[in-house]
């Protein structure tokens, strides 16, 4: 019975997780490009 009172609490915080990961994996991707960019420009 205890198990059942922590999924609610383990799920909102598995989606808050999630929506990090997310927005950590996009912020991640902006900088590869920027930087794949930037290299892009100064070797050409």
């Amino acid at each position: 019975m205890k198990k059942k009172e922590v999924n609610p609490a383990k799920r909102r915080y598995e989606k808050g997780q999630i929506f990090i990961k997310i927005t950590a994996g996009i912020l991640a991707l902006l900088m590869v490009a920027g930087v794949a960019a930037t290299l892009l420009f100064v070797l050409v």
